[in-house]
């Protein structure tokens, strides 16, 4: 197997978190989105979309969408289980992990696609739109904070997918979007800290 992999973009980073947390290798293909290598042809037939990541099987089929390759893996490998354990905790894990989608990974990615010099000539870009969407996502920075004030993960007692969704989130903040955690929010720092000590978040 293969994944085609770009390791600025948040998307093929969490795969590789989730990779790395169950001691997997893996052969990486770089595929440079800034150069538009994702838009070219040859790439286009493994992912008509032309995102990443995309897994290539051995029989030369190909599965795009990073929750999905992660789901192949958990299934193949289920220890340790990262998308939770039996049919309540799933559906908890899969829960948040959508929360960490939808309310934070997609407003900052929203933010540095429209407000950061890369994408200038990538996008239509609309500052306003940048602007409401960072605020949207600081919004949910300090809702994650009082989260994390019950417990040690996004999910629960137990790290899993949803952390790594939300640490790739926060990271894209941080380095690329200009979308900083709030000075008040100790819990987000210190659930950030510990999970970006762990090995896997070096990946």
């Amino acid at each position: 197997m293969k994944l085609y992999d770009f390791h600025l973009a948040p998307n093929p980073r969490r795969v590789r978190i989730f990779l790395a947390e169950k001691s997997l290798a893996m052969v990486f293909e770089q595929v440079d989105i800034f150069a538009g290598k994702n838009r070219e042809a040859w790439f286009i037939e493994k992912n008509p979309l032309g995102g990443l990541p995309v897994l290539e099987f051995d029989d030369g089929t190909y599965l795009a969408e990073s929750v999905a390759i992660c789901r192949y893996f958990e299934m193949s490998y289920p220890e340790p289980p990262l998308m939770g354990v039996g049919p309540r905790d799933c559906a908890f894990v899969e829960m948040w992990n959508r929360r960490m989608e939808l309310e934070l990974l997609g407003p900052v990615a929203n933010v540095l696609q429209h407000t950061h010099p890369l994408f200038k000539d990538r996008v239509t870009q609309i500052p306003e739109f940048g602007a409401m969407r960072k605020e949207h996502g600081l919004k949910r920075m300090e809702w994650l904070d009082s989260i994390l004030a019950q417990r040690e993960f996004v999910a629960g007692d137990r790290f899993t997918i949803a952390d790594i969704t939300a640490l790739a989130a926060i990271d894209l903040g941080q380095n690329l979007a200009g979308v900083k955690m709030p000075d008040e929010a100790r819990h987000l720092k210190r659930w950030h800290t510990a999970v970006s000590s762990r090995p896997s978040a070096k990946a």
